[in-house]
């Protein structure tokens, strides 16, 4: 019997002579030392660093932390105990760091990773996490290509985990709100949607730069094709920027899938789509100076359209019979004006409501319960956004079927569902 399950144990055969609620003891969001999550992070850039590592550490129990370079690591140790310090109260000791996240999921004592690396590490490593009885969260976009967000949803289906994916807009009320008013029809029936987000991927042609000694750069390339090193990939921490691979087709999705997987993942929810997509996608057309435009099987209209507020950022506009609706991270502004202040009813659509995306996964991995942002609305979310990226590349019309997860009379299209892993990485569970 190992030290957890002598605890818990113990606990049950304390509680035949008192058992006192919860909230007694610290408040309804109370949560006992014994029941905290262990959980460890995987990847300590920007993201893992400044939103995850402070987050997961107020609510759970962050044990473990893996990155390829060295320095982010001990800047990681360093905030995790110092938000686990202020959280519990006490100081904070047993912080693991690591530079293979193999060792990280040979840790029985493990109940979930939070992977937050570059996008082309998500699949191979939310595979192996689930083949090693890990849950995940995996940050947006949840894939980098189309087969790898099916390969990781099965993954997920065959080995039971759970699986949050970081499309945090889900569990912000403004952006719950806004759907609600969608479904259940205040601006009639939706004609048009405008998305507002930056540009697609583009190919990796920076040049070469020395390796800085304390990163591993073969490491970081992983199952990409492999390239020398530029700081605009992986910058130095000096910087305190969030790194530029995202731009570059080879590593991320542009801007396409980085800010479109919150973007599109709205207009996704508010039509019901989450388990379908366009069926029609067309590039933009240079001459009419039309933007790329997909289309829905009923017949509704989405198009990428940065900017369509000037100057006011990512944001989505839904264009219905008897309204507008335009929501962003700033405002939730609508026609009729009043309308953003309506309460939905008892009686109406009410979509899942989350208020805190991190706790929902922490919820979630107790009750075996699907959560918010679940991998099959991930895997349909970034599938969107990767459709996208290549009809521009393509710069022709593209028909898919959401059905059965492929293009329709379309052979080059359908080759570039997967992306080449290098050996020896692959996206089989076994």
């Amino acid at each position: 019997m190992n030290r957890r399950n002598f605890l818990r144990n113990g606990a049950l055969s304390m509680a035949a002579f008192t058992i006192l609620p919860r909230n007694v003891m610290g408040g309804a969001r109370y949560v006992a030392p014994s029941d905290q999550l262990s959980l460890a992070i995987i990847g300590c850039g920007a993201q893992g660093r400044w939103t995850l590592a402070p987050q997961f550490a107020r609510r759970a129990n962050l044990v473990a932390a893996c990155d390829c370079e060295s320095r982010q690591l001990q800047e990681m140790k360093k905030i995790v105990d110092a938000e686990t310090t202020k959280a519990k109260g006490k100081a904070y000791s047993g912080f693991k760091l690591y530079a293979d996240y193999g060792e990280i999921l040979a840790r029985k004592d493990i109940d979930a990773v939070i992977i937050c690396t570059p996008d082309h590490w998500h699949a191979v490593m939310t595979i192996e996490a689930c083949r090693a009885g890990k849950d995940v969260y995996v940050e947006k976009p949840m894939s980098h290509s189309i087969a790898e967000g099916r390969a990781m949803a099965d993954a997920v289906a065959r080995y039971g985990r759970v699986l949050q994916v970081g499309n945090m807009q889900r569990s912000w009320p403004n952006f719950r709100h806004a759907c609600e008013l969608v479904r259940n029809g205040y601006i009639g029936k939706i004609r048009e949607i405008k998305v507002s987000v930056g540009a697609p991927a583009i190919p990796c042609d920076l040049p070469a730069q020395p390796v800085p000694p304390t990163l591993d750069w073969e490491r970081w390339i992983g199952p990409a094709p492999f390239r020398p090193y530029h700081e605009e990939l992986a910058p130095p921490m000096e910087r305190r920027i969030f790194p530029n691979w995202r731009n570059y087709k080879e590593y991320g999705g542009g801007m396409v899938c980085d800010w479109g997987a919150h973007m599109f993942d709205i207009a996704q929810w508010a039509l019901g789509a989450d388990d379908a997509g366009p069926v029609e996608f067309t590039p933009p057309d240079k001459q009419t100076l039309t933007p790329l435009t997909m289309r829905y099987a009923d017949g509704t209209v989405m198009t990428h359209e940065p900017n369509f507020r000037k100057s006011e950022g990512n944001a989505v506009r839904f264009i219905g019979d008897d309204g507008i609706i335009d929501i962003s991270r700033s405002y939730l502004d609508t026609i009729p004006g009043n309308l953003k202040e309506h309460k939905i009813g008892d009686n109406e659509i009410k979509l899942y409501r989350s208020d805190d995306h991190y706790d929902d996964f922490l919820q979630a991995i107790r009750t075996r319960k699907q959560p918010l942002s679940t991998v099959e609305t991930g895997h349909r979310t970034a599938s969107l956004c990767h459709i996208v990226n290549l009809c521009y590349e393509f710069e022709r019309k593209l028909l898919w079927n959401p059905e059965k997860e492929e293009f329709i009379r379309d052979w080059e299209a359908d080759r570039r569902r997967s992306n080449p892993l290098r050996k020896p990485y692959t996206l089989k569970p076994e």
